[in-house]
């Protein structure tokens, strides 16, 4: 995810001097250096040094270490922490940090790297409005964004948009060996496959119509839609998603749970 934002803020203007990232793994830093110009450093302290915002990219397992070593030198007074780790809650956050760093809660997804992300942000308490129009700003560089009120509603968030990316992926990844084993070659099961999925969700943003009315405008009564969807419908598709969903929503607020304790 901080690839795609580095990508993504690199893409729609930010220069290079007002990012600096910070890796423990020097294959990853290497990585960065040789895709990205921007300064790559293994110590955290280096890459907070001055810095107007702070975005902890990294795995929910491991925000409590690094916000444990780093709390002696945050700057409340100048800093705004902004974290898009899944389900860490801003009040272990704010422990960890131990102090009134004003903190956002950002939920986005990988698509930010192209542009196309979506990002919903949470403001806690100490967050002045011209560190919300900074967050706002960053992340709007990388995708759409939205605000919520309810801490608690980013759990859902995380299992529809954090994590639906994989989905569509896994749908795309599908369609495809099903036109290769009815025949269709490789590159063309693929291009067909990626342009009806492209040209699917422009239609569905573009349109008045909902999904569902866009659905039924392509399904002909006894037709060969008709015979795919009933299969669908048939194999409970619809709560297989909302299943699906369900656990990733569960998921969220069980990492909270889990490493949230003291």
């Amino acid at each position: 995810m901080a690839r795609s934002m580095v990508g993504g803020l690199l893409a729609n203007g930010y220069g290079p001097d007002r990012i600096r990232v910070s890796d423990p793994d020097a294959q990853q830093r290497e990585a960065l250096s040789r895709n990205f110009p921007v300064t790559v450093t293994e110590d955290n302290l280096t890459c907070i040094d001055a810095a107007d915002v702070i975005i902890t990219a990294i795995k929910p397992q491991n925000m409590k270490q690094v916000l444990i070593s780093l709390h002696h030198y945050l700057k409340p007074s100048s800093q705004l922490l902004i974290s898009i780790a899944a389900g860490i809650r801003t009040r272990d956050i704010m422990r960890w940090a131990d102090c009134d760093i004003p903190l956002i809660r950002v939920m986005p997804n990988t698509p930010a790297l192209i542009g196309y992300g979506a990002s919903v942000l949470f403001a806690g308490q100490n967050v002045r409005l011209s560190q919300k129009n900074m967050a706002q700003n960053i992340m709007q560089a990388v995708g759409e964004i939205a605000w919520v009120e309810n801490e608690d509603l980013l759990d859902a968030v995380t299992g529809i948009s954090g994590s639906g990316p994989a989905y569509f992926f896994r749908i795309i990844e599908i369609m495809i060996n099903a036109a290769q084993k009815n025949g269709l070659d490789p590159e063309l099961s693929k291009n067909l496959v990626l342009q009806t999925a492209l040209g699917a969700t422009q239609l569905a943003k573009d349109s008045d119509l909902s999904a569902g009315e866009l659905r039924k405008q392509v399904t002909s009564k006894r037709g060969t839609t008709e015979a795919a969807l009933n299969f669908m419908e048939n194999s409970r598709i619809e709560a297989v998603f909302e299943d699906a969903i369900s656990a990733a929503i569960a998921r969220s607020r069980e990492l909270a749970s889990e490493l949230g304790e003291e």
